[in-house]
């Protein structure tokens, strides 16, 4: 249980519920490849029963950690820090993010965008899940929309998300890694006849990275 003072910190966005930091390579996506230190923050009510870090559900389960020990390990790292969860915009991005600019980092995030879009941010990656839509704000902002593939009736899903982001918004499709050998055929027959999307793998899982 964390004390009142604490929790006030925590609502400001001056500590966050920090599950774990790592620096890895980025396995999905446009920026796959790249080097670029993770931080997870906990706390998700989304519930994706695919999801592979259902331990970031639980915010109580992460101590929250202020966000300056937070940019000091990220910006010792690298320039690149992709900020993903649980559900990063649970909590308030804004200190964090200005933060991170601060030290001269570009900033990503990866999100369900179910709420408030709060942060200063170089690059948007917009996951949106059937269970809990994104805001309206947060379409027209993404900067790729990457629909996890569970079946085919996903692939309406995604159509019905492309329709809402700007016209520069990168596509993506991306099985989910427990289907992966039954959706990845469809996925790439569905690319090869739409070729205004793309496939999105998790490298880092074929790598054996974080």
């Amino acid at each position: 249980m964390i004390t009142e003072d604490t929790q006030a910190l925590v609502d400001k966005g001056i500590m966050l519920p920090l599950m774990e930091e790592f620096y890895t390579i980025q396995g999905e996506g446009f920026h796959k490849g790249t080097a670029a230190y993770f931080v997870r923050i906990g706390g998700c009510d989304v519930g994706c029963h695919w999801c592979d870090v259902k331990e970031s559900w639980n915010a109580e389960l992460h101590p929250p950690s202020h966000i300056g020990q937070i940019v000091e390990n990220a910006s010792s790292h690298s320039k690149t820090v992709v900020i993903t969860g649980g559900e990063p915009l649970t909590w308030d991005m804004t200190l964090l993010t200005q933060s991170l600019k601060e030290q001269g980092c570009s900033v990503h995030i990866e999100t369900s965008g179910a709420y408030k879009l709060t942060g200063e941010w170089d690059w948007i990656c917009l996951s949106p899940k059937k269970i809990k839509l994104p805001t309206e704000e947060i379409y027209p902002l993404a900067n790729e929309l990457k629909v996890i593939v569970f079946n085919k009736h996903d692939l309406k899903f995604a159509e019905e998300q492309a329709a809402k982001v700007g016209e520069h918004c990168i596509l993506y499709l991306q099985p989910e890694w427990s289907n992966r050998e039954k959706v990845i055929p469809m996925i790439v027959e569905y690319v090869m006849k739409n070729p205004k999307w793309k496939v999105s793998l998790q490298t880092h899982k074929y790598l054996n990275i974080p």
